[in-house]
């Protein structure tokens, strides 16, 4: 080792060095080994929005530690990053800033690259993917070809949010406010049809349901379980007065004799014809007003049950009575078939609208706990449960045997049938915007609606775009890009002006990592049998019932047309937390509690950054940003170089002393390596500064320059290199080891000296705590039993009597039965 003793600390000289080093050498290029495992490990993309924040740098960097850790494991790791790229961020800053989105985002991504490169990841950056790029988005539109020509994208008419002032459709995100309006011009928002294309995710909703092939958060997995909302019933046909059916789906079909009304919702297509030339003018209004609301406003529980009487009637089909059809804003088009029967006495919200408006309320379920229900006297809906009654021929039916009884009686009459529904609805993949992938559908008189031929993809966004006020699509606007000649037959055309939904993007983007480099498909098929399935994904639970279930969704399609392979495209996820202001407040630059990485990376070097990610939270639940905490995680690095660097002593430690370092040191391994498999960062970090504790009290003891020492510090700076790389890479250099720190195995955990030399003994006396004992670890049963029955204090407890049996647990208990 080169006398290193005079030189500093300065991770803004350190960290530069070694990147660049890093990125010369190509140390973390990942190519296909098949004499070694590989390990896919995958941090969820960002979008480009100009900055780093600190939520990113908390998502990243114990996943790049990790990532980190499995290559010193020994496999052959693959750890990517790129950019989802499109999306309605871009399209408001060309509005608002007068620059092209194009410009925007790409001058985003140069800033975020760098920024992403200081954290000194281990990103391979030959496999960058930016979903914005033609070379990727050509892509993206073949995807959605192929799900087209196998029966899986279609078009049909759906409500979208309108502006009628802007004269365009509205983003999720671009409406705002609790009543509804544009973000853009402050216009009330309005529901309006449009022919929209759709994939069909609920082909799959029964697959989606299944988790045994993969190890996810059974959070995440309950999220997706209900998005999908499985519900078992019946799907039951009711006659209108004009002859129309009207078909509901029901999970009681069994209370079908209790249903007094029906409620439709107000966007429902027969509610034009049901509608009396009396009641016109009262429906339109309501189903106005009903269509300025979010879908989560309508189903708000608390919210008061309001409708209308449409005057017209059906007829129930097991008992020909005539019923009154309303309309009420709670029922909505996207679940089940947009129409109810209403069982006031059995469903608390039917019974609030009857009571209000002077339905009827007939029981036809009685609770064998309850003594016989009179509707005049109910004050709330009594749950269906028990025994059918005034239910004709099913009446006196027991409650468990009435589902079936009722499912074969429908079926044997006509009348309906068993059937299984999902809350799950198809994928609505139309945006009425510019900044994302065409959708490569062309239109044409003679040969109807067809796809772009493969080789005239990608369908590029044209540059030459001119931006309304108004923010309708240029794409609508521009003057010759719709035209376009038939795939097909050669004749005149237009293209589809809608682009894709950018969760379409990122449904597939761990794919091309692969190969972004490939040319004859999505994926070079060779890198894909090497390394597919992901082993790892990391992000935001927030994703659960977006992202996750259309990539889960995506690639299952895709199996099946013999594209991908296997059940799944993540084999394991892991999801991180939430980094809060110091107000325990959501970041934002309104608050004015943004934390800004590049300043603290600045003031204390990424490592410190790093680690102190990594410490101060427990990764999955994160926490509010403390800024005082992180002086101690950059005392704890700098405290470390010195305790490496500095000589002390001559190496007179006794044996004892070399005994409790290299104790300490194989524990910490143990625990560390069993953190970094579980994915609790917080923990490793703690362990490795009370593991330089006992190392400077080793050193002051004379431990320094002894084997022991020097297997200490061989050991530390591995466990340390995936959480501070740069620090971890120095030391190892100037301790004369040989580069790189990071193409070094992980250590092995010697357990004999790890092993403590004493454990403290639990004795009980009749399962009652009487004493704690130590002794040697592997102590024989008859020397443990002697040594607990000489306890002076489990004697005084057995009386002078003589124990029935005396249970030994092995370095732990014993358990003295009288």
């Amino acid at each position: 080792m080169t006398d290193v003793t005079n030189k500093n600390f300065n991770p803004a000289e350190i960290e530069p060095k070694w990147q660049a080093r890093w990125e010369e050498d190509g140390l973390y290029h990942s190519d296909i080994d098949p004499a070694r495992p590989k390990y896919y490990a995958l941090t969820m993309l960002p979008y480009p929005s100009g900055d780093l924040h600190i939520g990113h740098w908390y998502a990243m960097t114990p996943a790049d530690a990790r990532a980190r850790y499995m290559r010193m494991r020994g496999y052959n790791v693959l750890f990517p990053m790129g950019f989802d790229s499109f999306g309605l961020p871009a399209e408001n800053a060309a509005i608002k800033r007068n620059i092209h989105p194009k410009e925007w985002t790409y001058r985003n991504i140069d800033r975020m690259r760098a920024q992403l490169k200081s954290m000194g990841s281990m990103f391979d950056w030959r496999r960058e993917a930016i979903s914005s790029d033609p070379e990727y988005y050509r892509w993206t539109q073949w995807f959605f070809i192929q799900l087209y020509k196998n029966g899986l994208a279609y078009r049909k008419k759906s409500p979208v949010d309108w502006c009628p002032n802007c004269n365009t459709t509205l983003a999720r995100e671009q409406v705002w406010g609790e009543d509804r309006h544009c973000e853009r011009c402050n216009t009330p928002v309005i529901k309006k049809n449009l022919e929209q294309w759709f994939f069909k995710t609920t082909n799959y909703a029964e697959e989606l349901l299944k988790f045994d092939t993969i190890d996810w958060p059974e959070r995440v997995q309950l999220l997706q379980t209900n998005w999908i909302g499985r519900s078992e019933g019946a799907s039951v046909t009711f006659k209108t007065e004009q002859g129309d059916d009207l078909v509901v789906f029901t999970t009681r079909p069994d209370t079908l004799w209790g249903a007094t009304f029906m409620v439709l919702a107000p966007e429902h297509p027969l509610v034009r014809k049901l509608t009396t030339p009396e009641r016109q003018a009262e429906v339109e209004a309501y189903t106005q007003a009903a269509l300025r609301q979010s879908e989560i406003q309508r189903e708000a529980a608390d919210k008061e049950k309001t409708g209308v009487f449409t005057g017209g009637y059906a007829i129930n089909p097991v008992n020909d009575e005539r019923i009154p059809i309303w309309i009420a804003d709670y029922v909505l088009m996207t679940y089940g078939t947009g129409a109810i029967m209403a069982v006031p006495a059995h469903d608390q919200r039917d019974f609030d609208f009857a009571r209000k408006f002077g339905i009827e309320i007939r029981v036809v379920i009685q609770p064998e706990d309850m003594a016989p229900l009179k509707s005049e006297e109910m004050t709330e809906a009594v749950p269906a449960s028990g025994k059918m009654i005034n239910s004709g021929p099913l009446t006196g039916t027991p409650g468990d045997q009435a589902f079936e009884q009722i499912i074969t009686y429908l079926e044997a009459k006509g009348l309906g049938h068993r059937e299984v529904n999902y809350r799950l609805r198809d994928w609505l993949i139309s945006r009425q915007r510019y900044w994302g992938a065409p959708i490569p559908m062309v239109y044409c008189e003679k040969c109807g609606v067809v796809p772009e031929s493969d080789d005239h993809l990608p369908v590029e966004l044209p540059d030459d775009v001119e931006w309304k006020p108004t923010g309708e699509s240029p794409l609508k606007l521009h003057p010759t890009w719709k035209k376009t000649t038939c795939p097909v037959c050669g004749s005149p055309a237009e293209r589809e002006t809608d682009t894709m939904d950018t969760f379409m993007c990122s449904s597939w983007y761990h794919l091309r990592y692969l190969s972004p480099w490939y040319n004859e498909g999505p994926f070079d098929p060779k890198e894909y049998d090497y390394w597919m399935p992901v082993d790892t994904y990391t992000g935001g639970i927030e994703h659960a019932n977006m992202h996750l279930i259309y990539t889960r969704f995506f690639h299952k399609a895709l199996r099946d047309m013999g594209i991908t392979k296997g059940p799944e495209p993540m084999t394991q996820l892991r999801n991180q937390g939430i980094v809060l202001g110091e107000d325990s407040e959501k970041m934002s630059k309104s608050r004015g509690n943004v934390v800004a990485p590049d300043n603290l990376v600045k003031k204390y070097g990424a490592d410190t950054v790093r680690a102190y990610l990594m410490f101060f939270a427990r990764w999955e639940l994160g926490a509010p940003w403390n800024s005082s905490g992180i002086d101690g995680t950059s005392r704890w690095l700098r405290r470390l170089w010195s305790t490496v660097l500095d000589p002390a002593g001559n190496g007179s430690a006794d044996e004892e002393t070399l005994r409790q370092l290299r104790r300490k040191v194989h524990q910490t391994l143990r625990s560390v390596t069993n953190d970094f498999e579980n994915f609790q960062f917080n923990t490793i970090i703690s362990a490795l500064m009370e593991l330089l504790n006992e190392m400077v009290k080793a050193r002051q003891n004379g431990a320094w320059g002894t084997p022991a020492w020097k297997e200490a510090v061989d050991i530390y700076l591995r466990m340390l290199a995936p959480v501070a790389p740069h620090t971890a890479e120095e030391l190892w250099m100037l301790i004369g080891k040989p580069y790189s720190i990071h193409n070094q195995e992980w250590p092995k955990v010697d357990e004999e000296a790890a092993a403590e030399d004493l454990v403290t003994l639990v004795v009980q006396v009749n399962g009652k705590l009487r004493d704690r004992i130590s002794m040697p670890v592997g102590m024989g049963e008859e020397e443990a039993k002697t040594l607990a029955l000489a306890s002076e204090n489990v004697q005084r407890h057995l009386e002078g009597k003589t124990p029935r049996k005396i249970i030994v647990v092995p370095d732990k208990l014993i358990n003295i039965v009288m």
